[in-house]
């Protein structure tokens, strides 16, 4: 079986490679590292224990945070690596990392030869993946060298499992690399058991992205985003995170209709995926809005602008505290919503679409609490007009606004710990005080 995986996996990236060299030409994606995703890495110059953080993307990369500063506090003898998949994630990493990680890197392809090359300079005493993408050749190479590997903060959505159940087989076989899985929620839990993984190993810490809430962007990136828009209490920031389209095109309609209010509010929006900040700039030529871009060159306008685009990465948790109402995206277009948890924990009055279903259980949280506005979009509903509704609503409000800022800190407060649990689950491990012989 692990022939036919290779098999489909060399002729996958043959039949996209033409996809691949389109984006690299438009984006710079994939061509980004692509000598590291073969497996050609600098040298990793340690005599300590090394300890690999692999984060798919920026997710990822967001809620390794507290686990990072949690393994450096606890077992400070060890070094530490990051590796990402995406370019978006790699970015971040570099940013938020550069003093704390010793190499961060593109994850290798998941040929035999790539990964083996990686292992072979990185050597790690344990790999980590954060939630749970699952790589069969890296976890059988893991496996045969008896480098542990654990998942934390796992999260194996119902879609996913369904889909891993189709080839239950092998996927457990592959889960056999696995030395642990430290699951969000007993859900998780019993869909990674169900496919096999040994449910002696199997535990639940809850969500470390709780956790990496407190540790949004640091205070001069928010004071110079302040001083240089001119955000402040007396004009209410609306803040559109992490959309995709069509939501840019949404919230500006909705945005417009509520420009009557006094006092007039501004838009901040935050494309997810850099590769969209042009189209979304496109969006607000057509307008007829006052806006500019965050990396355009200051100018005493930018302090009276309708909308100002975030066309950087790393900088929406700085942002989150200055806003009066968050709407997080990913979730009217159908990709199943963004993370919610960073705007909770600095008192953000939250709204959402209905497509939340990569953050189910926590999106679940907030709204038995009555902590979140969740819209409802249903046939013959125009999604600007109930957008607006509830933007001007919240605005109006204060006292509805105020309580659904406050159940929001509250529900993010009572849910803190997981980083610490999962460090409790990982300290046998931990405790190794070797580095695996380089292979032969």
């Amino acid at each position: 079986m692990y022939f036919v995986y290779r098999l489909l996996l060399t002729l996958g990236f043959l039949v996209l490679l033409p996809r691949f060299v389109l984006d690299a030409f438009r984006h710079g994606k994939y061509v980004a590292g692509f000598g590291e995703r073969m497996g050609n890495l600098a040298p990793l110059e340690t005599d300590e224990p090394v300890v690999w953080i692999h984060c798919v993307s920026v997710g990822e990369t967001q809620a390794s945070r507290p686990l990072m500063n949690g393994i450096r506090r606890r077992f400070p003898n060890h070094t530490i690596v990051v590796s990402t998949t995406t370019l978006t994630g790699q970015t971040l990493a570099r940013q938020i990392f550069k003093a704390d990680a010793a190499k961060v890197f593109y994850f290798p392809f998941d040929w035999t030869w790539t990964v083996r090359r990686s292992l072979d300079v990185i050597r790690p005493s344990l790999v980590l993946i954060m939630e749970t993408e699952i790589w069969p050749g890296f976890l059988r190479e893991c496996k045969s060298r008896r480098i542990p590997v654990a998942i934390v903060n796992g999260r194996l959505s119902p879609q996913s499992f369904r889909r891993y159940l189709r080839i239950k087989g092998f996927i457990k076989r592959v889960l056999e690399g696995l030395s642990l899985a430290v699951m969000q929620t007993e859900d998780d839990a019993k869909r990674i058991r169900d496919l096999g993984m040994n449910p002696d190993s199997v535990h639940v810490s809850g969500s470390i992205k709780f956790d990496a809430g407190t540790m949004t962007t640091a205070d001069l990136v928010t004071s110079d985003l302040s001083g240089r828009f001119g955000f402040s209490s007396v004009a209410p920031l609306l803040i559109a995170a992490s959309t995709h389209g069509p939501e840019e095109s949404l919230v500006l309609e909705a945005f417009q209709k509520i420009l009557v209010s006094e006092p007039r509010p501004r838009l901040l929006i935050a494309p997810r995926h850099p590769e969209r900040f042009d189209d979304v700039a496109g969006l607000l030529d057509r307008s007829g809005l006052t806006w500019t871009r965050r990396t355009a060159v200051p100018t005493e306008a930018d302090k009276a602008c309708d909308v100002v685009l975030l066309d950087t990465i790393g900088e929406l948790g700085a942002v989150y505290s200055l806003g009066t109402i968050v709407f997080v995206g990913g979730s009217i277009a159908p990709t199943g919503g963004h993370n919610i948890l960073e705007p909770a924990a600095v008192s953000s009055a939250i709204v959402t679409g209905p497509h939340v279903y990569n953050f189910k259980e926590i999106n679940q949280i907030f709204l038995e609490q009555d902590a979140i506005i969740q819209l409802r979009v249903e046939d013959g509903v125009d999604i600007a007009d109930e957008l607006a509704s509830v933007f001007t609503r919240l605005l109006t409000d204060d006292p509805e606004r105020l309580e659904l800022q406050r159940r929001a800190k509250h529900v993010w407060e009572q849910n803190l710990g997981a980083t610490e649990l999962t460090l409790d689950y990982l300290e046998p491990i931990l405790n190794t005080n070797k580095r695996p012989i380089r292979s032969q």
